[in-house]
């Protein structure tokens, strides 16, 4: 005698229960190695334009201040731009999860 089969195995029928990692995000940015760099790379801008000045005895005198507030901040934008630029590249590269 023959059995007579309806199609349908067992792996059809069964239900596939596998925890998904829902992530959109590589690591938060506070918690990187670049946004760390860029902290202190900033702060080291910030310093270095209170100290150094033209005449080299220290003080902020005008006349003398060849690093001035305005070209810090110059950096510091480079420097927020480059940081982004970086967070764009490491997104990027990071793969929505929910994507199957």
């Amino acid at each position: 005698m023959s059995s007579a089969t309806t199609g349908t195995s067992h792996r059809d029928t069964a239900i596939d229960v596998q925890p998904r990692r829902r992530s959109a995000e590589t690591k938060a940015a506070f918690k990187t190695t670049e946004f760390i760099a860029y902290v202190v790379i900033v702060l080291g801008v910030l310093i270095a334009s209170i100290v150094v000045d033209g005449n080299g005895n220290g003080d902020n005198g005008a006349a003398g201040d060849y690093f001035r507030a305005d070209r810090a901040w110059f950096y510091i934008v480079l420097l927020t731009i480059g940081y982004l630029v970086s967070r764009g590249l490491a997104k990027s590269g990071s793969r929505d999860s929910s994507d199957a």
